[in-house]
C-alpha cells in the first residue's frame, strides 16, 4: 500500500513538483534531477508513508531541500577568481533571490487576501495541478463556480501584487 501511495503521488503530482523545483532551479534538467533524486531518497522510507498527503508533504520538503543544496553546490563549484565570472554568479544568485522574494510575496497575498474557499481552489489548481472538474467534484461545486472563484482569486492576487509593488517604487 505504501509503495503504491508514493508512486501514485509522484505520477499524479509530478508537474506540481517540477513547478516547485523550477522556482529554485532555472534549468529544467536540474529541476527534473531534483525530483528524481527526491523519489530515490524517499523510496527506502516507503513503508513509513501511509497517506497521499504525507507522501506529498515529504516530497515537497525533499525537493525544496535538494534544490537549495544544488544551488549552494553550484555556487561553490562555479566561483572563480576572474571578476567577470564572479559578477555572473552574483547576478544569477540575485535573480534567484528576487524570484524567491516574489514567490513569498505572492504566497503571502494568497494566505492573507483570499477567502478560504478561493485559497483552497487556487492551491488545488496551481500547486496540486488538479483539473477544474476534479476540484468541483471534490468540493461539491459546479465547474463554473470553481472557475469563477479561481478567476476572482487570480484577480485579487494580481491587484494586490500590483498595489504592493507600485507602492514600493513610489518611495
Amino acid at each position: 500500500m505504501s509503495e503504491q501511495t508514493l508512486i501514485f503521488t509522484f505520477t499524479e503530482l509530478r508537474r506540481g513538483f517540477l513547478r516547485l523545483a523550477s522556482h529554485f532551479l532555472p534549468n529544467e534538467d536540474d529541476a527534473n534531477d531534483a525530483i528524481q533524486d527526491a523519489f530515490c531518497r524517499l523510496w527506502p522510507r516507503r513503508d513509513e508513508i501511509n497517506t497521499k498527503e504525507e507522501a506529498e508533504a515529504l516530497t515537497v520538503t525533499t525537493v525544496k531541500n535538494l534544490c537549495i543544496d544544488a544551488l549552494r553546490k553550484k555556487h561553490i563549484d562555479t566561483v572563480e577568481i576572474e571578476e567577470w565570472r564572479d559578477a555572473e554568479i552574483t547576478e544569477a544568485a540575485d535573480e534567484i533571490i528576487e524570484r524567491e522574494e516574489r514567490f513569498r510575496q505572492v504566497k503571502s497575498i494568497i494566505d492573507k487576501e483570499l477567502s478560504p474557499l478561493q485559497r483552497d481552489i487556487f492551491y488545488k489548481k496551481e500547486f496540486e495541478d488538479m483539473s477544474v472538474d476534479n476540484i468541483s467534484k471534490e468540493l461539491d461545486m459546479q465547474p463554473t463556480a470553481v472557475r469563477m472563484q479561481l478567476s476572482r482569486a487570480r484577480k485579487t492576487i494580481r491587484e494586490c501584487y500590483k498595489n504592493q509593488n507600485s507602492y514600493d517604487t513610489e518611495y
